[in-house]
Formats: C-alpha cells, sequence, structure tokens
C-alpha cells in the first residue's frame, strides 16, 4: 500500500508561487493514477487536477487552469503540483491522493499541506 505526505506549503502573497510535492512510500508507485484536491474552511473538497501512470494530466478547476501544472517522477516517486500567480481564492488545504483507476477514483489520502494566499 502505499503512503503519500504532502509538503511545500506556506503562506505567499497574491501573484506568487509555490510548489507542492507529494511523496509516496513503497514500490508500486508507477501503478497509481495520482491527483490534488484543496478545502478551503467552511466548503467541500474539490478536485484539482489528476495525472494517470504515464503523464496524462487533466484540470478539474477552470479557475486554475493555465496556472496550475500536475507532474509526477516515477523515478522519485513523487507527483509535484506547480501553482503560479496564485490568487488568495486558492487558499485551502491542499490534499494529495491516489487511486489505481481512471478517472481517478482516490483511495489514499496524504495528511494535506496548507496553502494560504494573502492579498
Amino acid at each position: 500500500q502505499v503512503q503519500l505526505v504532502e509538503s511545500g506549503g506556506g503562506l505567499v502573497q497574491a501573484g506568487g508561487s509555490l510548489r507542492l510535492s507529494c511523496a509516496a512510500s513503497g514500490r508500486t508507485f508507477s501503478n497509481y493514477a495520482m491527483g490534488w484536491f484543496r478545502q478551503a474552511p467552511g466548503k467541500e473538497r474539490e478536485f484539482v487536477a489528476a495525472i494517470t501512470w504515464n503523464d496524462i494530466s487533466t484540470y478539474r478547476l477552470d479557475s486554475v487552469k493555465g496556472r496550475f501544472t500536475i507532474s509526477r517522477d516515477n523515478a522519485k516517486n513523487t507527483v509535484y503540483l506547480q501553482m503560479n500567480s496564485l490568487k488568495p481564492e486558492d487558499t485551502a488545504v491542499y490534499y494529495c491522493a491516489a487511486g489505481t483507476t481512471w478517472p481517478l477514483s482516490p483511495k489514499i489520502w496524504g495528511q494535506g499541506t496548507q496553502v494560504t494566499v494573502s492579498s
């Protein structure tokens, strides 16, 4: 079973950038589709982006298209979310998730990393 640990969150000013990382333990990382979700205070968790085991990516939120990029490095067992031109409305806890089917149906979650964008 894969375990996920996110990092890279923090406080950034509007217009700034952050890169989130999600490190996976286990030897079968390349078998998993991976995704990023986020949850803002008082709101439901929402799907941000996902990537297949062979690097096909998809973005659910129109609000992040052109600003966020999901990528993965199977040699490092890591998936990334590069976030540029951040806006205060991007403030949320960001969660990494893994699943073995596509479209992604998460079966494994990380603990989350806080991203706060100040105006």
